[in-house]
């Protein structure tokens, strides 16, 4: 992103299009007090300013010049000098004699013209000659420093020569706007540049504002204050939760003969029982268990920091795990005592009890931490901590993720501590808006008295910011309307791979909204507007009204190559699509005019020719569905190596039951509905006297005794079942009379085999492999079948189907295997050997086994196990807390997403949480509203199928661990694992190896 819009910046102004200046904007507002502008004064700089990158010693200006340019400070620093009076009478007497003896010296020495006075000077060159000052007369300087966010260079509104000289103290960014330009942004945005100006002015101290007569209520708020120090408390007193914690743990502190409590000498200075934050931390996570990282312990202490209980010896620092100090605040203000022995029992107590909900206090202060810093100095991980926090925000829920993104950068912390405090009086220009996290506000109105009381949740004050928010460039339409103007803006135009995605989120996600059928139509009245309504070509008229035709037929094709590369084969599967494309090429191979664009569509047609190809070699493929439920290839036409992807109109075979339990084995292609499978069944068992299909179900009987009733128009049937599921047929009056049969109970077919004889990196290597393969087989738009119903689509998501299977079944097979092992010291081996498992999964970005292997062991038939996790050495309990804190589901898998967005692909997903975001993106927006296509809700959803795609946009290559001849067995027992999925049998095989 950084390179990006210094890309953009580096063009002329000229040469920048909306996607640069909101690249550029879009970086402006994250610097303080730019920030504070309207998004369209920031796009108005960020369409005329220019990107300085200056070295260290740089003269910009110097006193007394005459101002061109106006400067923003993006990075480094700089400083101003101001020289007194007698300098500046001095300069201004020997100024025209200097001029002289300059001039007289260049054509003395025949190298250059007369300096003229009126002659443009580059605002960023250093002057060849500085003006020396009279060594005899008294003269003295000031200076001040100018950092991130500073503005300066405003005398150019006035024609005013240069008050001061500025050079910079080190390399610096700058943004820097011409005269004219400046001049024009600051008439349509006076107040707010004003305010912009005064705060930076005051905030490095070096002028006066400029207009200091300005009127300002003595009520009304800043519109934007300076971020408040994040060293200090956040309230008046800490509450007595907080107060009585931080007593019990400095109690403790202080009785630790080793503690790091204590008396410091600190620049000659002596400071009372204080200690470095690194060591609090160490201490902490020493105390309990709970406590698994320093990251944790770190929130904790800030949690007590912001409450006031701790704070910083010099009020200079929020709580960091380095080597600054930190006492108690009963230190500080010497009411502390030493404790007694009943007081470090006492302490001891409320330690056990009250350090789970002090742990649980440390994610939201490291939150409001991050939201008390500027925005510039909030990190990328920052960022996406306080993105993941604002998804969560029920006030919030109706924007744009990528609105949310910007907000992350600008969102600010307030607190008041004191009852009655005013955050704005009735008539002030609303400049913010609120959400309430934390207790009441009341809304009053003069005359009226307290209107309403805001709570938890509410929100105030919106209306300025969100019609200043940036906004996603398409937001709602029809479809026809979104197509025509995604053809005319978004293709015949050149566009960077990271430009504005609505081209990629429509491709996506058209089915939802624009069936292929009429997309084709669309596409095609597009591409043939040289016909009339008869189907003749009418002509052009003009040569104004050829190039127009060209260049519709150019852009159809175009969007046929996108859309191509977008969903792959999902094109050629569609009779429509693929006889439109071939209609295409035909007609664009016999047009002159249409050279380059014949290329692109005989690279199409290559790619449909080899698809059709491996669908003609695939054509019959069988599946069988064993007791597992993992579908088995009976036959591949010619395809071996790997395993072949599940179409539609493939055959399977799978069995029906009745409730005595006698079956019939059904073979149908996987499209069929369940209303043809319990028809078909029905009449093999012979249940069907007397009844018609309506008095009929389908139905899934789990190992647990569950049942799941199909849906008459319900697809891929037998791919959809749980683990050790059954396909039932039954009346709908009978249905109390279905249970699992025996055999559900026990373990899934098959291979037996030795867990602690295999190598476990083979195992891992192998299961990868494997796992790579089913992932590779699931189409992004089974997530939208998934999502909204594959009814509604008549597709089937039997790949996404055996995927997310393979997930239940690596968590059971890990549960299986525990509570099948009688012997203690075995099952404590085989306890490391699943940690390490799991460690050599992450290794390989196979997060789906990763998640899966650690839940499995986070399985109360095994975590129940005591005496096996109490001789698990601590080097492996530590290593599994980590991988435990990796998956916690808190705050939306905050840590697992923060994890993964650091990975480069090849990656296995976590997939249950990606289909997670899916169905809160569904759930959560309206698919229309008022007739029209919510197409923030598709942005939303082309989000997370594109983490898929991203996922694998690069082929698994793995080095095998080692040459073995054991690898064909090993993958034959990876690839349907012996497994139990019914809980209760595993509750009861778990108490019988360990009794309570």
């Amino acid at each position: 992103m950084a390179m990006e819009w210094i890309n953009a910046i580096d063009k002329r102004p000229c040469d920048r299009n909306m996607r640069d200046v909101e690249l550029i904007a879009c970086r402006l507002r994250r610097v303080e007090p730019l920030c504070r502008l309207t998004n369209s004064a920031l796009q108005q700089l960020a369409m005329c300013g220019f990107y300085e990158d200056l070295e260290k010693g740089v003269t910009l200006f110097r006193a007394g010049e005459q101002g061109r340019y106006w400067y923003a400070v993006l990075g480094g620093q700089l400083e101003v000098r101001y020289h007194h009076a007698a300098a500046d009478s001095d300069t201004k007497k020997n100024k025209e004699l200097m001029n002289d003896v300059i001039l007289n010296c260049k054509f003395k020495n025949g190298f250059a013209s007369p300096i003229s006075q009126n002659a443009p000077v580059s605002p960023t060159k250093k002057q060849l000659s500085p003006d020396h000052p009279n060594p005899a007369l008294p003269i003295t300087e000031t200076q001040s420093v100018l950092s991130v966010g500073a503005t300066f260079g405003e005398s150019v509104l006035g024609d005013l020569p240069r008050d001061s000289t500025v050079v910079t103290k080190t390399t610096c960014e700058l943004l820097r706007v011409e005269q004219q330009d400046f001049r024009l942004i600051w008439e349509k945005n006076k107040e707010l540049m004003n305010d912009v100006i005064l705060n930076c002015k005051f905030k490095n101290g070096f002028a006066s504002p400029i207009s200091q007569n300005a009127p300002v209520s003595p009520t009304k708020k800043q519109l934007s204050p300076d971020h408040p120090n994040p060293a200090l408390p956040i309230t008046e007193s800490p509450s007595p939760a907080m107060t009585k914690m931080g007593w019990a743990l400095r109690a403790l502190l202080l009785s630790d003969s080793n503690g790091c409590l204590k008396d410091r000498k600190v620049s000659g200075r002596l400071i009372r029982k204080c200690a470095p934050g690194s060591e609090l931390v160490d201490w902490l996570m020493n105390l309990s268990p709970v406590v698994h990282t320093r990251i944790q312990a770190t929130g904790m202490w800030q949690a007590l920091l912001e409450e006031g209980v701790i704070s910083h010896v010099a009020k200079e620092q929020p709580f960091k795990d380095k080597v600054f100090l930190y006492r108690f605040r009963s230190d500080e203000d010497g009411s502390g005592t030493m404790p007694s022995t009943d007081d470090i029992n006492s302490a001891n107590e409320h330690i056990k009890e009250g350090l789970t909900a002090l742990l649980h206090r440390g994610p939201d202060a490291t939150l409001r931490l991050i939201l008390r810093k500027p925005s510039h100095e909030r990190t990328q991980e920052e960022l996406e901590l306080v993105f993941e926090e604002l998804l969560h925000i029920p006030a919030l829920s109706h924007l744009s993720t990528s609105i949310k993104r910007e907000l992350a950068s600008i969102i600010v912390f307030e607190s008041h501590a004191q009852a009655g405090t005013v955050l704005f009086n009735q008539g002030d220009e609303g400049r913010s808006w609120y959400i309430l996290q934390k207790g009441k506000v009341d809304v009053v109105i003069h005359g009226k008295g307290t209107v309403a009381t805001l709570k938890e949740g509410d929100d105030f004050g919106k209306l300025a910011l969100i019609n200043d928010a940036p906004r996603y460039t398409v937001m709602s339409g029809t479809p026809s309307k979104m197509l025509e103007h995604l053809l005319d803006t978004r293709l015949g135009v050149q566009m960077g791979p990271n430009d504005d995605s609505f081209l990629d989120d429509f491709l996506l996600t058209h089915i939802v909204f624009m069936p292929v059928a009429q997309l084709v139509d669309e596409l095609a009245s597009h591409y043939h507007n040289d016909m009339d309504m008869d189907g003749n070509r009418s002509g052009a008229d003009s040569p104004e009204d050829y190039d127009y035709l060209i260049t519709c037929k150019k852009r159809v094709v175009q969007f046929i190559q996108r859309w191509v590369m977008a969903v792959r084969h999902a094109v050629f599967e569609d009779p429509a699509a693929a006889h439109f494309i071939e209609e295409i090429a035909t007609d664009v191979e016999s047009d002159p005019a249409l050279q380059e664009e014949a290329g692109i569509i005989h690279h199409v047609l290559t790619q449909m020719s080899r698809y059709q190809e491996d669908r003609q070699q695939n054509a019959g493929q069988k599946w069988k569905l064993p007791s597992n439920g993992q579908p088995i290839t009976l036959f591949s036409g010619n395809v071996t190596a790997t395993r072949s992807i599940i179409r539609m109109d493939d055959d399977i075979i799978f069995r029906v039951y009745c409730a005595d339990h006698t079956f019939c084995t059904l073979r149908f292609p996987i499209y069929t509905t369940a209303e043809v499978i319990k028809i078909c069944a029905a009449d093999k068992l012979q249940i069907t006297a007397n009844r018609g299909p309506e008095d009929l179900v389908l139905v899934e009987v789990k190992s647990n005794g569950e049942r799941v009733i199909f849906k008459d128009n319900d697809l891929s049937i037998p791919t959809a079942l749980s683990l050790n599921g059954r396909i039932f047929v039954s009346p709908k009056d009978h249905l109390d009379a279905l249970t699992p049969l025996p055999e559900q109970e026990g373990a899934t077919e098959g291979l037996e085999m030795d867990v602690e004889a295999l190598p476990t990196k083979d195992l891992a290597y192998h299961m990868t492999l494997f796992d790579w393969d089913l992932f590779w087989s699931v189409h992004e738009y089974e997530l939208l079948y998934h999502t909204f119903g594959k009814h509604h689509f008549n597709k089937n998501t039997s790949n996404l189907d055996v995927f997310i299977r393979r997930f239940n079944e690596i968590q059971y097979w890990v549960v299986t295997e525990m509570v099948s092992t009688s012997n203690l010291n075995k099952r404590v081996a085989l306890l490391k050997k699943f940690i390490k498992l799991a460690a050599y999964c992450k290794e390989y970005q196979n997060l789906n086994a990763f998640f899966a292997i650690i839940m499995g062991m986070s399985n109360s038939a095994v975590s129940r196990l005591t005496q096996t996790w109490d001789k698990l050495p601590s080097k492996f309990r530590k290593l599994f807390t980590e991988f435990e804190a990796l998956i916690d589901p808190s705050r939306n898998h905050r840590a697992y997403r923060m994890s993964v967005g650091k990975l480069q692909p090849p990656v296995i997903p976590f997939m249950p949480l990606l289909l997670k975001d899916m169905t809160f993106a569904h759930e959560g927006n309206k698919t229309s509203v008022d007739g029209l296509v919510n197409f923030e809700k598709m942005h939303m959803m082309a989000s997370t199928m594109r983490a898929v795609r991203f996922c694998r946009s690069r082929h698994l290559v793995l080095d095998p661990p080692s040459p073995k001849n054991n690898d064909s067995q090993i993958r034959s027992y990876i690839s349907c694992f012996r497994v139990i999925d019914c809980q209760k049998t595993l509750n009861a095989m778990s108490k019988k190896i360990e009794p309570r």
